[in-house]
């Protein structure tokens, strides 16, 4: 037993309400460097939409991820040979369209324009070339279009809807969305390091923090086509790629990463998992119906002593450990199994989950002109969720809609569990049957309720600490040179050898 520590997050879709903070506060930290204007490390999406880059999911057209090959896996668009093949054109990679054309406004124009008959104005300029643009699209720009037929309509997630169901989801009284924040997922198998021939990125062995060391870069951009999530970027400016970082100068410093500490909504969480890195290979080249489970079981629980044991033995201190049995992460994905991955069918092994949110119940405007749920209840069940479970399974659990099925289950047992604290309007025999079914008991709901609406900073983000005396690097400041690099180096990034 191989037993390693990974850094892992939980993103609690219930509570995103849109408002990008994480993204601008990730913006004006790590990319607000020449070369950068178009990376938006931590991004968020409407679903259903096409997303940024656009249909990023859409493997057949970028080739990102692994595919399975007999009993192993393989890069499903880079690797030795197709990356020798694609070495100096790559015709997989998202082009600047695929995300968007960076611009600002002449603001000086509406200053120093002649008088004349018209309104000056502040054309929108490139800002890469500096000329005029015409503005196409941004990095989300189908924000709030729930049911357009530029982006909604042409999400990738609809595969396996006939047109039937999309169209009733499309009627006014059935249409909804769901935001999606996305940083990197920092997989425990991921296909980005894999796919570098310079052997530039790597994962680090304390966190798992996957990094891309800039002093060897040689902007190959295979990591770019590798990584299915899209979630590595080439900065035309240095030649050189880049990504999220995690915020490791902020982690080392017992701080939780810039997008995590501004979120509004409060639907972050980060914590330690501790996995067996002797199960990688297995569980990714698992089988498409049981990839979900493969990949919880590699995840060890902190509080067994053979694990203890064997992370100890690994070099993984106490500290880690201590961290890791405290971790919110464990509850939500392991103890609870309230958490998904984003596409599992990639097969990185993200270790980025998300709970799904509970979404409205379908509804129509009666004779009177009212707006009435097709359900008497308060708390209507999942069968009047707006959006079809295929497409929610497509999004987190391969397609398998009784995980989805399960874990709305479960959200709802919370929910109608808590109303009956607080309120006491719901029926005992429908909680009964229903906390019952859901497996989940009332100290369970309350703990689920606990973690969800009223934890405190610290339980929302566990931090191990870092270990300073063994690492001369860390004596530095790494976030001092982060102007002109943007990751703690001290000399700045050139082109070339």
């Amino acid at each position: 037993m191989n037993v390693r520590a990974q850094i892992s997050m939980v993103f609690h879709l219930d509570k995103c309400i849109g408002c990008h903070t994480c993204s601008v506060a990730c913006k004006n930290v790590w990319t607000d460097r020449r070369g950068a204007e178009y990376m938006w490390w931590n991004n968020v999406e409407t679903k259903p939409g096409t997303g940024y880059p656009t249909k990023w999911e859409d493997q057949e057209t970028y080739k990102g991820g692994w595919e399975k090959n007999g009993d192993t896996v393989s890069l499903k668009g880079a690797g030795r040979l197709k990356g020798l093949k694609n070495i100096f054109h790559n015709p997989n990679m998202p082009s600047l369209e695929d995300y968007y054309h960076p611009w600002a406004y002449k603001y000086g124009d509406l200053f120093t324009a002649p008088e004349g008959d018209d309104q000056p104005i502040g054309r929108a300029v490139s800002l890469i070339t500096g000329e005029p643009i015409d503005i196409k699209s941004g990095p989300n720009w189908d924000d709030d279009l729930s049911g357009t037929p530029d982006y909604a309509r042409k999400d990738v997630n609809f595969k396996d809807l006939d047109k039937q169901d999309q169209e009733t989801m499309f009627q006014l009284e059935q249409m909804t969305m769901m935001y999606l924040p996305r940083i990197c997922n920092h997989c425990l198998n991921p296909a980005c390091v894999a796919s570098c021939p310079s052997g530039a990125i790597y994962k680090r062995g304390e966190d798992g923090v996957v990094l891309i060391n800039q002093e060897r870069c040689r902007a190959w951009r295979m990591c770019v086509t590798a990584c299915p999530y899209k979630k590595s970027y080439y900065n035309w400016h240095t030649g050189k790629s880049e990504k999220c970082i995690l915020c490791y100068p902020r982690l080392e410093s017992g701080q939780p990463p810039a997008c995590f500490h501004s979120c509004v909504g409060r639907i972050r969480y980060l914590g330690v998992m501790l996995y067996d890195a002797d199960k990688i290979v297995e569980v990714a080249s698992a089988n498409d119906d049981k990839l979900i489970e493969s990949q919880l079981d590699i995840y060890l629980d902190p509080n067994d002593p053979e694990v203890i044991e064997a992370a100890r033995k690994n070099g993984v201190h106490d500290s880690t450990i201590i961290a890791a049995q405290k971790s919110p992460v464990y509850k939500f994905v392991k103890e609870w199994g309230i958490a998904l991955p984003l596409h599992p069918e990639f097969r990185t092994l993200p270790n980025l989950f998300y709970v799904p949110p509970m979404l409205p119940a379908m509804a129509q405007v009666d004779e009177k002109g009212l707006y009435a749920t097709k359900s008497d209840e308060m708390f209507p069940g999942i069968d009047h969720n707006r959006l079809p479970m295929k497409y929610l399974a497509s999004l987190f659990s391969n397609g398998d809609t009784t995980k989805i099925a399960a874990i709305y289950e479960k959200l709802l047992s919370v929910k109608l569990h808590r109303r009956s604290v607080t309120v006491g309007d719901v029926a005992e025999e429908t909680l009964s049957k229903l906390l019952e079914r859901s497996q989940v008991k009332p100290d369970v709901a309350d703990a689920i309720f606990r973690l969800t609406s009223l934890a405190t900073f610290e339980e929302r983000f566990v931090i191990p600490p870092a270990h300073r005396e063994e690492s001369i690097e860390m004596l530095e400041a790494t976030a001092d040179a982060k102007g002109e690099t943007g990751f703690g180096f001290k000399l700045k990034p050139g082109r070339g050898l």
